[in-house]
């Protein structure tokens, strides 16, 4: 039975290694969990000792298999519960992240396969991140983002690569959700921001807003 600090590491660890090299520095992991970088250093010498973990100095960390598995069932647990605070119980889609933080940790598979069944087996949480299965299978994003599409070009929103309260609130603001579609009508040189059109309503989006958009493109 591993703490919930422990599971904290080594999701952290598990998001880190998806948009970073396969071995992720203490500095990074330090900055995920906002502690210092000595106390990430301790805690990854006791995961390595539980065998969760492989460590090497001035090289960074990686998951092994047995730690690669638990953090797939945290990440599963997390954004089961996610869909289900927003599908169920009517929350916004920047309130959950942190009540799901609690959640995740409770220990019980018996109660997670009853809640993906409940919810109709969902592949991907409010935000658009794909939930493992069962197995642990899980499939990405293509990574394609909004600031890499060209003028007049279409395509439909599919996930956020920052799901922070700040930014959904923005995007609430914005009438950015999953499955609007945005249509590109100009790029500015100068900064890359863009003029789209988003379900037929032209705005202006930042380089800041456009490289946190996962997208699908779409023919016209």
């Amino acid at each position: 039975m591993l703490s919930q600090t422990e599971e904290n590491y080594i999701k952290a660890i598990y998001n880190l290694s998806l948009s970073k090299s396969k071995r992720v520095s203490t500095n990074l992991i330090a900055k995920r969990i906002e502690t210092k970088a000595s106390s990430v250093t301790d805690m990854i010498q006791k995961l390595s000792e539980k065998g969760l973990v492989d460590y090497i100095k001035y090289q960074g960390v990686c998951l092994t298999d047995s730690g690669y598995k638990i953090a797939v069932k945290v990440v599963r647990n997390h954004r089961l519960w996610e869909v289900f605070l927003v599908d169920k119980l009517s929350y916004n889609w920047d309130e959950v992240h942190e009540l799901a933080e609690q959640l995740e940790h409770i220990k019980s598979n018996d109660l997670t396969e009853k809640l993906d069944a409940f919810l109709n087996y969902p592949s991907h949480d409010p935000h658009g991140d794909p939930i493992p299965d069962k197995e642990g299978n899980i499939t990405h994003h293509k990574n394609i983002m909004l600031s890499s599409v060209q003028p007049n070009e279409q395509c439909v929103v599919i996930g956020v690569m920052d799901s922070s309260s700040t930014f959904l609130k923005y995007l609430d603001r914005a009438g950015i959700e999953l499955g609007s579609i945005i249509s590109i009508l100009r790029i500015e040189e100068f900064d890359g921001s863009m003029e789209v059109k988003i379900n037929g309503n032209q705005c202006s989006l930042s380089n800041q807003i456009t490289k946190n958009l996962y997208i699908k493109k779409q023919s016209l």
